[in-house]
């Protein structure tokens, strides 16, 4: 059972996000509203994902994120605004989706996050992987690389074009769990936390293109 903890300072929001977790079969292992509480509670409970909101009363979400250890985070705010989403995914955010999402797109998100997806509302996850490319235009040098197998090759640039695990299990006629080992050799390879800073990293190298057809 996957372990969500609940960061929200709105009470009535908060238990209600907690509510539908525990109704989808999640276990909801704490549901806190102060930033400095979150980052105690998280070290006690461990949980497998975070749902976190940006405005808290005493941190911001984003500083919340930069502390949280061994947790994959969701941020589930009220601004689409493009500071706060590129400074939540800077922090360590996984995922990021507007409080107006429905309550299906939202449980959606909690599970593909727990699966390692980079999860966002429509329309933000170009805004980051323009923001990536942007970053990537500046001169970086790496010229001894750690080496890459094909094969991780091939699921890393899947992942940079957003294909979920899923879809590239069944593009690649893989399993689930071998696309997810794949993609963790290649962040252990690389010295790389999650799958944004993955995404990031294949569009420096260019693997977000289509590789020209061969003969």
């Amino acid at each position: 059972m996957v372990r969500v903890m609940v960061v929200d300072d709105h009470p009535m929001w908060r238990d209600g996000v907690a509510r539908d977790l525990a109704e989808a079969g999640y276990e909801v292992v704490a549901a806190v509203g102060e930033g400095r509480q979150a980052l105690r509670v998280a070290e006690a409970v461990r949980p497998d994902v975070v749902v976190l909101d940006l405005q808290l009363p005493d941190l911001s979400g984003a500083e919340v994120a930069r502390g949280l250890q061994g947790a994959k985070i969701l941020v589930l705010s009220a601004s689409a605004e493009q500071e706060d989403v590129l400074e939540a995914v800077k922090a360590g955010a996984s995922g990021y989706l507007v409080k107006s999402a429905s309550r299906e797109e939202f449980l959606d998100a909690v599970a593909r996050t727990a699966a390692g997806d980079a999860v966002f509302t429509p329309g933000l996850a170009g805004l980051v992987l323009g923001e990536y490319r942007r970053l990537a235009a500046r001169p970086a040098a790496q010229p001894d690389g750690p080496r890459l197998t094909d094969r991780e090759t091939e699921v890393l640039r899947l992942v940079a074009k957003g294909l979920s695990y899923r879809q590239i299990a069944d593009r690649l006629v893989l399993s689930h769990r071998t696309v997810q080992n794949h993609v963790q050799n290649t962040l252990n390879k690389l010295q790389l936390h999650n799958r944004v800073e993955l995404v990031r990293y294949a569009i420096e190298q260019g693997l977000d293109d289509d590789p020209p057809h061969t003969t």
